[in-house]
């Protein structure tokens, strides 16, 4: 049994808000006090240990039970915290689908949950779920410019850090993702 000094309820919340609840309710906390924070959103995994991982504080585990997520999470001391960055190279919607319709040559990469993928996708992207992203790097030529997709924006920002740190200069982040995306889609049958 882990020790809890408080509970944070995102059940039924989507890609950006675990993080964006998360956020908020460990900058009210205590040095050293642990956070649970109970999630429905299978992309909150991958979420919360690279929001963790980048800001210093503790991401200390996952326990899944019955389709909840509980993550448990240390916020660190202040000495030990870092900066929250932002990937510098952003796109709009507007701009991404104007190359696309245009057919200039570029990958677009979308790093959202299968399902959410197979729901409603832009044609040709390829999935890859963030929470995969660091095993398949290989996969990926550090030759090729890519332009990395989400929901909302804050997953795609994590994983196009993750590429810059590994060597992928030609990253580009999609604001605000499939979330406001009104250029073309497919889907699964």
């Amino acid at each position: 049994m882990i020790q809890t000094n408080q509970t944070l309820n995102c059940e039924g919340l989507a890609c950006p808000m675990p993080v964006v609840k998360t956020k908020k309710t460990i900058a009210e906390m205590n040095a050293g006090e642990v956070l649970e924070v109970r999630a429905t959103d299978k992309g909150s995994v991958a979420d919360l240990q690279s929001w963790a991982g980048r800001t210093g504080h503790q991401y200390i585990g996952l326990k899944e039970e019955g389709g909840i997520f509980r993550h448990f999470l240390r916020k660190s001391l202040e000495i030990e915290t870092k900066l929250e960055t932002t990937h510098p190279r952003v796109i709009s919607n507007e701009d991404l689908n104007r190359k696309l319709t245009a057919g200039e040559n570029s990958i677009l990469l979308d790093v959202r949950e299968p399902a959410e993928y197979s729901f409603k996708r832009i044609p040709g992207a390829i999935s890859i779920p963030m929470g995969e992203l660091e095993q398949k790097l290989d996969s990926l030529s550090k030759d090729e410019e890519y332009f990395v997709v989400c929901r909302s924006g804050n997953r795609s920002d994590f994983a196009c850090q993750l590429l810059s740190e590994r060597g992928y200069s030609k990253v580009t982040n999609v604001i605000p993702g499939m979330s406001a995306w009104e250029g073309p889609t497919e889907h699964d049958e």
